[in-house]
């Protein structure tokens, strides 16, 4: 595997991104995730994006962190947000999503950041799962879906 780091909005992070947009609305049936994005909250030193490829050069996972500051929204002063981690289905149980986030957690603490959060779902196990075993507890709510009842949220100190 091969990781690199692009911008939120390479033809690759798109067509990644349709692809878990599409699973979204599997699990959920409301169309995918509505957070608003900009391509510029992962640009460099405020953020990254990462893909991992095949040995084909086939996009194959992704993941990225933005940061956030204080807000009424429940960010902190030095949030790293991890958004849009994701494994196509040919390639779950390899440990890319978990390589993906190694590589994001380094980044965002040599940036500054002191606490990596991210906000999943109850219909999404896999996801709780890598979270848990990789250090991350329960946090309050924060975000667009700081108020859905589906909504779980996760933190680890940096």
């Amino acid at each position: 595997m091969n990781i690199r780091s692009v911008a939120f909005d390479h033809p690759d992070a798109v067509k990644l991104n349709d692809m878990v947009q599409a699973e979204y609305d599997v699990r959920y049936g409301d169309g995918g995730d509505a957070t608003p994005l900009d391509p510029a909250d992962f640009r460099p030193p405020n953020g990254l994006y990462l893909i991992a490829y095949d040995a084909y050069d086939s996009p194959v996972a992704t993941g990225g962190w933005r940061a956030q500051e204080a807000s009424e929204e429940g960010y902190r002063d030095g949030d790293a947000e991890l958004k849009r981690m994701f494994v196509i289905e040919e390639m779950r149980g390899r440990g890319l999503a978990r390589r993906i986030l190694a590589a994001l957690e380094e980044d965002a603490r040599a940036a500054g950041r002191t606490r990596m959060i991210l906000e999943t779902g109850t219909k999404q196990p896999e996801a709780v799962a890598l979270y848990t075993s990789s250090g991350y507890e329960p946090c309050e709510k924060f975000g667009y879906y700081r108020f859905h009842q589906d909504s779980r949220c996760y933190a680890k100190r940096l």
